[in-house]
């Protein structure tokens, strides 16, 4: 079976700024064990080719990018080439602007510009995929932004588990109703301090019930394993979370 679980390469951004720190990376995580990446926080500049080259040195899969909203605006012909040459099959956005997400007539903006990226994917044979913060669980006439999104939105979800339970919501609950529209999911846990503030930390060492995310994730194409703000060494913390899912038999 392939390896279904890959790390978020946005974890280690400071090491993906130039080419040689971006295969040093490659090598560490391949000896961590992973098999796939998603490409977020790295140099853009690296050439798509020189990217599958590395990753297929390293026997990584690519399984998507997050990113700029400028890019999908500006240079669409360039993503999907950059994609088919890497062999993602999924373009994602990581952030929303806050000029689509302050009143529904311009969330509803937001949600028919992200259709149009799809739809032009689509055409390519890739997929558009949006990936969640905090933001769209606020509510604008008592539906949160996400639910519009869902309802109105063609495209599908890179949903994070973290900032899903930040915002109060069960995060297997949402991954089990979005179905096969949650195609991939960041796996990031919650940790509760003691004074009652919450921080990032290493699956398992947290306080999300990743037996039921697990189960609720079989649908996902694909699990990256994300920290957004390690203590240590990031890619320690990388290995600690696979550790953790590989013993918990998610593979």
């Amino acid at each position: 079976m392939d390896q279904r679980i890959g790390a978020q390469m946005y974890t280690v951004t400071s090491f993906c700024q130039t080419e040689k720190d971006f295969e040093e990376s490659l090598s560490k995580l391949s000896k961590i064990g992973y098999q796939v990446v998603q490409l977020s926080g790295i140099s853009w500049d690296i050439p798509a080719t020189r990217i599958k080259e590395l990753c297929d040195q390293y026997g990584m899969t690519v399984a998507c990018t997050h990113m700029p909203m400028n890019f999908y605006e500006e240079k669409m012909d360039w993503v999907i080439d950059y994609h088919k040459t890497i062999g993602a099959k999924v373009a994602g956005l990581g952030w929303l602007g806050a000029e689509y997400r302050s009143d529904i007539d311009n969330v509803k903006q937001g949600i028919e510009k992200m259709n149009g990226f799809d739809r032009q994917l689509r055409e390519a044979g890739l997929r558009f995929g949006y990936h969640n913060h905090a933001f769209e669980f606020k509510k604008l006439d008592g539906k949160y932004i996400l639910d519009y999104m869902i309802e109105l939105g063609t495209f599908d979800f890179i949903l994070d588990t973290y900032w899903v339970a930040y915002s109060g919501i069960n995060p297997a609950t949402l991954i089990e109703s979005l179905g096969e529209r949650a195609s991939m999911i960041h796996f990031k846990d919650l940790q509760v301090l003691e004074n009652n503030t919450v921080t990032f930390t290493e699956i398992g060492q947290g306080n999300l019930d990743w037996d039921a995310i697990i189960k609720a994730s079989q649908k996902a194409k694909f699990a990256l394993v994300e920290e957004d703000k390690c203590p240590a060494d990031p890619f320690d913390s990388l290995k600690i979370s696979y550790e953790y899912l590989t013993k918990k038999g998610f593979c």
